[in-house]
């Protein structure tokens, strides 16, 4: 067997998965984001797509496979040309091609070109494959890669009807499969971003070790990515000025950022409002939040319905508001729309940038002092804020392992995949858009089925189910092992006999190091009829008389 184990962690590994599965011998680093899948990690990849293929199939999905590269042409039809994950390439007549990132140009190629009636319809198709995104900050290993194993489908549909109905299939067909992988997940509301489409969710699997914040509600079963969390208006209009002292500007020599001017002023930051000035669909946009949160650009982003949004450069919000950055404000601040955080409605008497170098405005109100026309939800949801159901939102860390979506028609309308509906009428089809990372679930196992020790696989995905090690040369102890060895070949069990000429010591460090899920040990008791079994998760062996460890073994696999 190859089983290159290493005794310390490398250096780059940060989160747990990344450091146990480079050490017990299941991948290897390639280059940055880039791994090798060495003969342990790919049997559990193909167990975990075993596991997808079988789900899919029970819901009617039908795989195909799709090419790695794909035509620049099909990505301008739909506005994907410049995503900033492209992998760009040129072939020898300079054609432009992309590495694929996701699929769903092609597939709506091959639908438009293939089917053409309602009466083919619903129907669901996806592939398992390699894609590529030039991410800027790999890291932590297969959680975040440059090149990484995916599961994508698509589906496409008629009616709205026949589209909810296949969405929720493939969320309870992922459910299914990652509760059989050994993964708790919780689903999502998510944000859509370089997929498009309205309604879609994530699966994410709760871990410290999460790149990703998720809000989750003390009532229900209400849980949102931190991107995507709605908060309610709590505020039906906003409060008046009331006796407020009249605004008034004052100089703030060195203070530009929010906790300078708290400082300098003597207020909290909760009392000022920072203006944050974008630019959206090449039209400029201020964005008023209170001084202690932080504005959500993709709110900001889906409430403007902006295809393209940036922060303003220095230059040009020294141009807007005549200020360099960090005293804008929206005190006649003109030829700007004003958009503002639901929050401020609740908030008189405020300090804001003065549009002037080193100056502020204090006293301020909304509706005295400055008009805004448009209330929105913008500000990213914290822990303590009222959850849309509610209840109070907490905060948890996940990892990203699935994203279903309903892209409606943003992919037929742009591609011209239209069918011919029951009325005869040719009408753009509706599609869906499933991704599961298969690679991604890999390494969340990894992240949540482990100890100080190593691994510990659930029975499903493990590369073996069983390790047998003899601790001794003597005839007897080896004999034994081996006829255990093949009493559990014969009956399907996949095992492995370490008889390597090694310490027990090293034997036991590698079998809790790999994380095989049942453990025999034969040694000295073999003199006395029996051998040790035990589950890894249990740190703990039972002596079992030889001629029972067989049964004793598939009895532990039983219990998964």
């Amino acid at each position: 067997m190859y089983l290159p184990t290493l005794r310390e962690a490398p250096g780059d590994a940060e989160l747990i998965s990344h450091k146990l599965l480079v050490r017990a011998g299941f991948i290897r680093r390639q280059a940055a984001g880039i791994y090798n899948y060495l003969p342990l990690g790919l049997r559990v990849l193909r167990k975990i797509q075993n596991i997808v293929r079988e789900e899919l199939t029970r819901v009617g999905a039908q795989e195909l496979l799709m090419p790695s590269l794909v035509p620049m042409e099909l990505l301008e039809q739909t506005g994907r040309s410049k995503v900033d994950v492209l992998f760009p390439v040129r072939d020898r007549a300079d054609r432009l091609f992309s590495l694929g990132f996701t699929h769903e140009e092609v597939i709506t190629d091959i639908f438009r070109h293939t089917v053409h009636s309602y009466k083919n319809l619903p129907l669901n198709l996806y592939q398992i494959q390699t894609k590529f995104r030039d991410e800027p900050r790999p890291r932590a290993g297969l959680i975040r890669a440059r090149e990484f194993i995916m599961k994508d489908a698509y589906s496409f549909h008629t009616t709205q009807e026949s589209l909810d109905e296949t969405y929720a299939l493939m969320g309870e067909a992922y459910e299914r499969a990652y509760t059989r992988m050994g993964l708790e997940t919780l689903r999502c509301e998510a944000d859509s971003g370089a997929i498009g489409g309205s309604e879609n969710h994530e699966f994410m699997v709760v871990t410290p070790g999460g790149e990703d914040t998720v809000l989750v509600s003390d009532v229900g079963k209400f849980a949102a990515n931190a991107e995507r969390c709605e908060l309610p208006d709590a505020f039906e209009t906003p409060v008046d000025a009331g006796d407020a002292p009249a605004w008034e500007s004052v100089a703030t020599p060195g203070a530009h950022t929010v906790e300078q001017v708290a400082d300098f002023l003597k207020v909290g930051p909760e009392r000022i409002v920072k203006t944050l000035l974008y630019m959206a669909d090449g039209k400029p946009i201020a964005a008023p939040v209170r001084g202690d949160r932080d504005l959500n650009e993709v709110k900001l982003r889906r409430y403007l319905e902006a295809v393209e949004m940036r922060m303003m450069s220095p230059e040009e919000i020294e141009r807007v508001t005549g200020a360099p950055v960090g005293f804008a404000g929206p005190v006649g601040l003109n030829g700007v729309r004003i958009v503002a955080d639901f929050e401020l409605k609740a908030l008189r008497d405020f300090v804001t940038g003065a549009n002037k170098d080193e100056t502020h405005n204090i006293h301020v109100c909304h509706g005295r002092d400055f008009a805004v026309e448009e209330w929105a939800d913008l500000r990213v949801a914290v822990a303590g804020d009222p959850a849309p159901n509610g209840g109070t939102l907490s905060t948890v860390r996940g990892i990203e392992v699935g994203h279903i979506f309903q892209l409606g028609t943003k992919y037929s309308e742009s591609m011209d995949a239209k069918v011919v509906d029951a009325d005869g009428e040719e009408r753009p089809v509706l599609m869906g858009c499933y991704g599961l990372g298969i690679s991604r679930c890999m390494a969340a196992v990894a992240e949540v089925c482990a100890d100080d020790d190593g691994l510990i696989w659930p029975v499903s995905i493990s590369p073996y189910s069983v390790v047998i090690i003899s601790t001794s040369p003597d005839e007897a102890v080896v004999r034994a092992a081996e006829n255990i060895y093949e009493e559990l070949r014969q009956r399907g069990v996949e095992v492995v006999f370490d008889d390597r000429d090694e310490r027990a010591g090293v034997k036991f460090k590698d079998a809790d190091l790999i994380g095989w899920p049942v453990q025999v040990v034969a040694g000295r008791g073999v003199a006395e009829g029996v051998v040790e079994v035990g589950l890894r998760r249990e740190k703990s062996r039972q002596s079992t008389p030889i001629d029972a460890a067989t049964s004793r073994v598939l009895a532990l696999l039983e219990q998964g």
